[in-house]
């Protein structure tokens, strides 16, 4: 029987968003823990939760899925050590994503659960886009491949702006998820076919605080004996670079602009480096598929930075991206911010993530899948 209300536990790595969605994927209810360190069941969480009507099912986002998981599954005690086992690929996220698990079924006993995988949309990526070009030895070793994360907001995106822009077939959509980490995916047909992220959350854009992608050979000199150690070099690409490392702050893109806005040149740089990688891989993305039919902006900067958006869609007016100055800076919600005759679509999607998780629940409980 497939479940009218769907709790979605999406837990990140210092937060716990909790959302009930009713039949129609309408937010009934819904309680942001920020915040929240992966303890058991905090008092406010039991409130919430215990004072729940007709909670059918529990559908949890899990950032990590590794090779394993390709789709959705219902929770069990194997799922739960096989989740575990990938928390060296995603140690912030991973035991945060098991100790929401954990904490609502204390709460919810006896009522299904079903993990939903970041990675999952991007598992059939051709092994063309999948592969490192390292040793063989070392692939099969360790695991080593371009798994891509985001996959539930590229998922929700590509087919929401599928639906809006009448693609047949679903069409050749780049996804822009940019928020404080960011990635692109190439969805063709509703599939993803390429993306920004690889092994780690680490690779593609510049981020808030991340790098993006940087030469390998440089990350090689700068362990070198005298220069950084292991724990500093993984800090800083993780935590201190990015628009951060460039602009200083807390690389919010807000701030970033009110540099730009006030003369700054480190802000001017950031913004600018910002762009460029921004704009070179929605083209890598659209040399991905061959083309390109709609161009989708999501997460906090794509959904609520128009200035972004133009800078962007200004470099790339040879794939056919032209962007209405009046439709960008008025966009609210799901809307087309495309120049009138322009043969390639773009459009602001809001990131529902909840959505994705919830209809993946119920379609794992109404087909039974257990693995």
């Amino acid at each position: 029987m497939t479940p009218d209300r769907v709790l979605v536990v999406n837990a990140g790595s210092s937060s716990l968003k909790l959302s009930l969605l009713g039949p129609a994927n309408q937010i009934l209810t819904d309680l942001n823990l920020d915040p929240w360190h992966g303890e058991g069941p905090t008092a406010e969480m039991s409130a919430f939760v215990t004072g729940l009507d007709g909670v059918g099912a529990v559908g949890h986002r899990v950032v990590h899925g590794g090779s394993q998981f390709r789709d959705a599954v219902l929770i069990n005690d194997d799922v739960l050590a096989a989740i575990q086992s990938l928390t060296d690929l995603a140690p912030l996220h991973q035991p945060r994503a098991l100790a929401g698990i954990r904490a609502t079924a204390a709460l919810l006993p006896g009522v299904p659960a079903v993990a939903c995988f970041d990675t999952a949309f991007h598992a059939g990526m051709p092994e063309t886009a999948a592969t490192y070009a390292l040793p063989a030895d070392w692939r099969r070793r360790f695991g080593l491949r371009r798994y891509g994360f985001h996959g539930l907001s590229h998922s929700y995106a590509s087919r929401r702006a599928a639906e809006l822009a009448s693609l047949p077939g679903g069409g050749r959509v780049v996804t822009c998820h940019l928020g404080s980490g960011a990635s692109l995916a190439a969805v063709s047909a509703g599939r993803s076919v390429d993306t920004t992220m690889g092994f780690t959350p680490l690779e593609g854009l510049v981020m808030a605080t991340r790098s993006g992608s940087v030469d390998p050979g440089m990350l090689v000199w700068l362990l070198q004996p005298g220069r950084l150690r292991v724990e500093e070099l993984g800090d800083g690409l993780e935590s201190l670079s990015g628009l951060a490392g460039l602009a200083g702050g807390s690389g919010d893109m807000r701030e970033v602009e009110a540099g730009v806005a006030a003369g700054r040149a480190d802000a001017r740089l950031a913004l600018g480096v910002y762009v460029h990688r921004l704009r070179r891989e929605i083209a890598a993305m659209a040399a991905a598929m061959n083309g390109l039919d709609a161009l989708v902006f999501t997460g906090g900067v794509g959904e609520h930075d128009p200035a972004v958006r133009a800078a962007c869609a200004g470099g790339l007016t040879f794939l056919g991206v032209a962007v209405d100055e009046e439709r960008n800076k008025a966009a609210h919600g799901d809307a087309s911010i495309s120049a009138p005759g322009s043969p390639v679509q773009t459009l602001v999607i809001t990131a529902r993530e909840d959505i994705e998780i919830a209809d993946q629940t119920r379609k794992v409980l109404r087909e039974g899948t257990t693995s």
